[in-house]
């Protein structure tokens, strides 16, 4: 029997905000580590383009309901609207979240995005972070006006500026700090103070 393959799982839906996405998957796929790119709704004649907030469209390399959920390590969920409320709307992201954090394993959102895990039911009590916007709709949350914010099996962050700070946070938290950090100072990122 081969061994199963973890991956970061980063779930796409029309709307989503490219610089995050784009920055998640290229930032964890420089750490070496297995990235799938799921798109969650079905496009025209099965096509696995989404499109971002910002017209840049981008090729899934699969099906969100076709990745395994016993090799999902981590999933990254990029913000930007509309594609948040649509990922809301939607609820398969939200699920797979839940059933993620039931076996404890990691789940992270940026910008608009913590909102997938707000409707999940997994920021309730926890310390979390998002952008300015959509704080107001994050009720029970301990709001913590920070770059990057991990709080047990949970990772928020605010927006577009602090996409790679937060990609190194997820690198962090399956590589170690000092492959992380490794990576930052290669990649010319000033340390968050």
């Amino acid at each position: 029997m081969q061994p199963i393959q973890s991956v970061v799982v980063v779930p796409l839906m029309s709307g989503f905000e490219e610089i995050e996405a784009v920055t998640i998957i290229d930032v964890l796929r420089r750490a070496e580590l297995s990235v799938v790119v799921a798109t969650v709704e079905a496009g025209p004649h099965d096509s696995l383009l989404v499109r971002g907030s910002h017209g840049l469209a981008l090729e899934a390399d699969a099906r969100l309901v076709d990745v395994p959920l016993d090799q999902i390590a981590l999933c990254a969920i990029p913000g930007g609207q509309p594609g948040t409320d649509r990922m809301v709307a939607d609820g398969a992201v939200g699920r797979l979240v839940q059933a993620l954090v039931a076996r404890g394993r990691p789940v992270a959102a940026v910008c608009a995005a913590p909102l997938v895990l707000h409707a999940a039911g997994v920021l309730h009590g926890r310390k979390a972070t998002c952008y300015p916007s959509v704080q107001a709709r994050l009720t029970g949350v301990e709001y913590v006006d920070a770059p990057v914010v991990v709080d047990g099996l949970v990772t928020t962050s605010r927006g577009v500026g602090t996409a790679l700070h937060f990609a190194l946070a997820l690198v962090a938290q399956l590589r170690g700090v000092d492959a992380a950090t490794s990576l930052g100072q290669a990649m010319l990122v000033p340390a968050l103070r």
